[in-house]
């Protein structure tokens, strides 16, 4: 019975997150290699999905130049389409409100920049922003060096009592894309309590090689992965689906070596059904990452001391007929999904609301969390599903297998669990009692993916977690 308190507990928890807006900060080099100012872009398409408080430039090159200039052309390319925007989805932030939470860091990086005077307006940003009273965690989105972070930090542990601390850093949640200058591992290092998604190491390590935000679009550059559909974030599908698109698609440059290396950071806080912020075990578009201490590898700028949110594998069949068992593959797998939402969001800055496409609203008729013993049948339905333009709608029904608790076997057709009438919006399957790894009880994660056929096709989640108990 604790046990069952417990995940029922914690999945209710987790499902009221998922439901309001996700404060976030965004820390981003932008101006040395264009894929800031990539990703920057797509973040403007979906800011109604959070509660913005900062866009705080970071340093570099070897100059350590810090650029906010590059963030206010593109907001300011925003604001030309917001009011488009607004016709498709409601709660997009307006120009000069997202004006007022641009700021920087001082023009130092590693430990250099941590310390007595290396104070910065996107630090001290960044210390009032937790403060607010405000009872949402706070998510800061690295996408260069964290100095700036670590810096707030510092100055918290220096003018705070130990319990200030610990609430300070408690209300944080980090997903930094690797380790881009030495703070990142001194952040891990010193406050052991904060929440932190990372792949550790360094570029001139091979760090990014193995990095699983590479997976949304480093197949041929730095990723040499394969499995996933290349031909969906080429420049010439970017030049189709996004550059030809309006005042803002003008701002998105071409790519030098791959698409927005910082984008999994935010799509994995998207609110599309399948996305949980507080549980990155369980997967979504910005990947699927575990909680353990990683051995020290060679591209590690130092050892870790503590457990991180880290990579982690899935096996997925990619587009070439095969298998593919990697933490890549916890991003690509959903490729094709977030690169047509992101299609129709640069649609929607420029068309009106009957000449784009919009996602389907998905509905369970039944909870989402489910209690089941082996052997028994579980009915799955999602009648109520409704798709906002009239399109037609196609059901799939499968068993994510990682992320849950009860342990399977692999078939010889790779199939976790076979799950009848998969494609309808009914569907059911029979709890499995063979081919299951001992003691066979645990939770099992069936992931709904509902597309609509409009042009380009979209697709959200539900999620439904069955608890098999003996």
């Amino acid at each position: 019975m604790k046990h069952l308190l417990t995940i029922i507990l914690l999945f209710i928890v987790a499902s009221l997150g998922a439901s309001e807006k996700i404060r976030l900060i965004v820390l981003t080099d932008i101006g040395g290699d264009p894929d800031d100012q990539m990703s920057m872009v797509r973040l403007m398409t979906y800011a109604n999905h959070f509660d913005i408080e900062g866009l705080i430039a970071t340093p570099h090159g070897g100059r350590n130049e810090v650029e906010p200039e590059y963030i206010e052309k593109i907001v300011e390319a925003y604001g030309k389409v917001r009011d488009n925007l607004e016709l498709h989805e409601t709660g997009y932030p307006g120009e000069d409100q997202l004006k007022t939470v641009i700021s920087k860091s001082i023009e130092l990086d590693n430990m250099e920049s941590v310390g007595e005077g290396n104070d910065s307006p996107g630090s001290e940003l960044i210390i009032k922003a937790v403060d607010k009273k405000d009872d949402r965690p706070l998510w800061i989105n690295v996408w260069g060096g964290p100095s700036v972070l670590a810096q707030a930090l510092w100055k918290v542990r220096e003018t705070r009592s130990p319990d200030e601390l610990a609430k300070f850093v408690s209300k944080l949640r980090i997903y930094a894309i690797s380790d881009q200058d030495n703070t990142g591992p001194w952040i891990r290092k010193e406050f052991p309590d904060l929440f932190y998604i990372v792949t550790p190491g360094v570029n001139a390590g091979g760090g990014f090689h193995h990095a699983t935000w590479i997976a949304i679009g480093g197949d041929k550059f730095h990723g040499r992965f394969g499995g996933a559909d290349f031909s969906l974030v080429t420049n010439e599908w970017l030049d189709e689906h996004v550059r030809s698109k309006g005042p803002l698609g003008e701002r998105y440059p071409r790519w030098k070596f791959m698409m927005e290396g910082d984008t999994p950071s935010f799509l994995y806080l998207i609110n599309n059904g399948l996305n949980n912020s507080e549980r990155p075990d369980w997967g979504g578009w910005g990947g699927r990452y575990e909680l353990y201490t990683p051995k020290n590898e060679k591209w590690f700028l130092e050892p870790e001391t503590r457990p991180i949110w880290t990579n982690v594998q899935d096996e997925v069949l990619g587009n070439d007929g095969e298998w593919h068992t990697t933490n890549h593959a916890t991003i690509w797998r959903w490729r094709e999904a977030y690169q047509n939402d992101f299609s129709a969001r640069m649609d929607w800055t420029i068309k009106s609301y009957n000449e784009a496409n919009h996602p389907p609203v998905v509905k369970l008729d039944h909870p989402e969390y489910i209690i089941a013993k082996p052997g028994e049948r579980v009915d799955l339905s999602a009648t109520a599903t409704t798709d906002p333009d009239g399109d037609e709608l196609s059901f799939k029904w499968f068993c994510y297998e990682e992320p849950g608790t009860r342990r399977m076997s692999n078939s010889k057709t790779g199939v976790k669990h076979e799950i009848e009438d998969s494609d309808k919006a009914k569907a059911w399957l029979k709890v499995k009692t063979s081919r299951v790894m001992a003691p066979g009880t645990g939770t099992m994660h069936i992931i709904l993916a509902v597309t609509d056929n409009g042009t380009p096709s979209l697709t959200r989640y539900k999620r439904v977690i069955i608890d098999v108990v003996k």
